[in-house]
């Protein structure tokens, strides 16, 4: 079994933090969640001067047998083709343009595809299986794919690392996963099923009907212990458990986790389950037009740093809301104290 030895971010050094952020020149707190980011991050990293190395995208693709329900509006197909698109020497996909304008490396993992994807392009093969099996059936994966995705994701985390990162964002691709996410969320959260489904890709409301009945019986129909490791198992996703193994191991890494949309966030929910410490590494990037994101984020006491109506997934909006933690880090580095900058402390 994958373990993680997650710490609790040390908080020896949060006076320090605080007094240095409050003795730049500015009116204590006018700066408001650049504060607040400046300070995890410092105490995530131990350090009065917290610095952003190699900033990396990680990309996790799978398909679902729930999708055989009916449960998107979308074609499996579609997830081989995306990958596809992310990886195109042109990078013409929605995550490629804000990679490339935020400074991000972009990595892409075969954690299920139900497809030969080509070995040219750069993906990195950890592929489990050929897509999930049906959870209104069984259990969407055996114990040892549940292991192999864990192991999976935390290798591709530290080969990032290798190459000198330590703050990593999370997307999927994976078309369904929407329906994963809506049963973990109502486990982990007690929020009842039907405020925690959405429309996903684009299901119209008779659409959202159906798709609640399948996930209400397959909910219905679940026969495993009720640990949380046992929810994950059933009705996950590859590339849903391979983030989870990507997102413990940059905990233990003591990297900064930027958290994006609904099928993340219930990933980084679900990783909370196994390590509630998990939680003091990430930042969440935005809260998403998914019916449900928002309900999640407050169950987690999260304070999403966008709004911006994005629900493409993909790391997107985590990827947006960089600037935000890269401009934390810029204040506490590059400003001026009172004393420093021969300025009257007005407080």
């Amino acid at each position: 079994m994958a373990e993680f030895k997650i710490e609790r971010p040390d908080q020896a050094l949060r006076p320090a933090l605080q007094a240095k952020i409050d003795n730049l020149t500015k009116p204590k707190g006018s700066l408001g969640r650049l504060e607040e980011l400046a300070l995890q991050i410092g105490l995530v990293q131990h350090t009065l001067s917290p610095e952003l190395r190699h900033p990396q995208n990680i990309v996790f693709a799978g398909d679902h047998g729930i999708v055989d329900e009916g449960v998107s509006i979308a074609p499996k197909e579609v997830t081989w083709q995306q990958v596809c698109h992310f990886t195109h020497p042109k990078g013409t996909g929605g995550v490629n343009f804000l990679c490339r304008q935020h400074g991000f490396t972009l990595k892409v993992v075969d954690a299920g595809v139900d497809f030969d994807l080509p070995r040219d392009r750069g993906i990195i093969d950890l592929k489990v299986g050929r897509g999930t099996r049906n959870f209104l059936h069984g259990p969407a994966m055996t114990e040892a794919e549940m292991e192999q995705c864990l192991q999976g994701g935390a290798k591709v985390v530290r080969q990032c690392q290798s190459e000198g990162s330590n703050i990593l964002s999370f997307g999927e691709m994976g078309i369904g996963n929407t329906s994963p996410s809506s049963i973990w969320m109502s486990y982990f959260t007690g929020i009842p099923l039907a405020e925690c489904v959405g429309a996903g890709s684009g299901l119209d409301n008779e659409g959202i009907r159906h798709k609640y009945d399948v996930l209400h019986r397959s909910m219905e129909g679940y026969a495993g212990d009720g640990s949380p490791r046992d929810i994950i198992r059933w009705f996950g996703g590859f590339e849903m458990v391979m983030a989870i193994g990507a997102m413990l191991q940059a905990a233990e890494l003591k990297m900064i986790i930027l958290v994006d949309g609904f099928i993340m966030t219930s990933c980084i929910l679900a990783a909370s389950k196994l390590y509630p410490e998990v939680l003091g590494y990430a930042i969440f990037g935005h809260c998403g037009d998914e019916s449900g994101h928002k309900k999640m984020l407050d169950a987690l006491g999260a304070k999403p740093l966008l709004n911006l109506g994005l629900r493409l997934g993909e790391g997107t909006g985590a990827i947006c809301a960089y600037p935000i933690v890269e401009s934390a880090v810029r204040m506490i580095n590059q400003m001026d104290t009172f004393s420093g900058a021969d300025i009257t402390k007005y407080f």
